[in-house]
């Protein structure tokens, strides 16, 4: 797993690639996900709406059935809680939070700063990512920024779509397309499920954990950065490995990847409120909360 950075730029060569989690990821998709054949006219992404954590990176996002005086959600890494990385298993839920993020404008300057008041949600099981819930509404964040949040899109990422990585964090935009899909991709302790593989020229590093993938046909939040091999190792820390459906084992040194983010709006109901219970809702709960 690719570490988030700690404290300075100067330690950025101790990050890595970014682990990036998504919601309903935990059904295996397919390989019949496909781009559609029609050429599709690929939209400007730039940086409205991401954000800069003290470590990684991020995006104010909303739900397709958010509404502009809903506070806002922003979305990073499991990985990157400021109370460290959950544990394999580990779900944490509306837990307090203080935590502040760099909005930035459309050309990466800085637009003003926003304050998390709870961690929503966050684990590192079958994805990884965090959701805060700010002090703001997006209609406030709009008013005062001119800045509108990302829209989570609703259905599975297809193979060959083409997509940016946008790093709040390092200002920076990764373009490449959808290699394909993991079943299973295991780091260290922790297993994540049906995980977007990036062609080559997405080669991002620590501090990109976090950013929003963002499906340049759609403008939409296709998944959320995560992870990358960097030493050819198999399946350790920084180093993760692929599982096939039959359980084959392939190591692919310098590939980075990234989790799904589709299934994360089945898990929220009006006034973006978390309810793991919703029909479709496929994010781990917590233990206790488990059958």
């Amino acid at each position: 797993m690719n570490r988030p950075l700690v404290g300075t730029l100067a330690t950025a060569v101790l990050g890595a690639a970014a682990l990036a989690g998504t919601v309903g990821t935990a059904q295996a998709a397919p390989q019949q996900h496909r781009a559609p054949a029609q050429h599709q006219k690929a939209k400007a992404v730039d940086f409205a709406g991401t954000v800069a954590l003290s470590n990684c990176s991020g995006s104010v996002v909303r739900m397709p059935g958010s509404q502009a005086n809903d506070p806002a959600l922003v979305m990073s890494n499991g990985h990157c809680l400021e109370s460290g990385m959950p544990g394999a298993g580990e779900v944490v839920v509306d837990q307090p939070s203080s935590r502040s993020f760099t909005l930035l404008t459309k050309t990466g300057g800085r637009a003003g700063t926003i304050r998390a008041n709870r961690v929503v949600y966050a684990t590192m099981t079958d994805t990884d990512v965090t959701l805060y819930r700010t002090s703001s509404t997006y209609a406030q964040i709009e008013q005062k920024y001119g800045i509108k949040p990302l829209e989570l899109a609703t259905d599975h990422p297809v193979k060959g779509a083409g997509i940016s990585v946008v790093s709040g964090y390092w200002k920076k935009i990764y373009s490449c397309n959808i290699d394909g899909f993991v079943p299973t991709l295991k780091e260290g302790d922790w297993t994540w499920k049906d995980s977007v593989r990036y062609t080559p020229q997405c080669q991002t590093i620590g501090g990109t954990s976090g950013s929003p993938v963002v499906d340049t046909s759609t403008g939409k939040v296709t998944a959320i950065n995560n992870t990358g091999n960097e030493d050819g190792e198999r399946c350790t820390e920084n180093n993760p490995c692929e599982v096939d459906e039959n359980g084959k084992v392939t190591v692919h040194k310098g590939t980075n990847y990234a989790e799904e983010t589709y299934g994360i709006p089945k898990c929220f109901a009006a006034g973006n409120k978390l309810d793991l219970n919703a029909a479709g809702c496929a994010l781990p709960k917590p233990s206790a909360a488990r059958k």
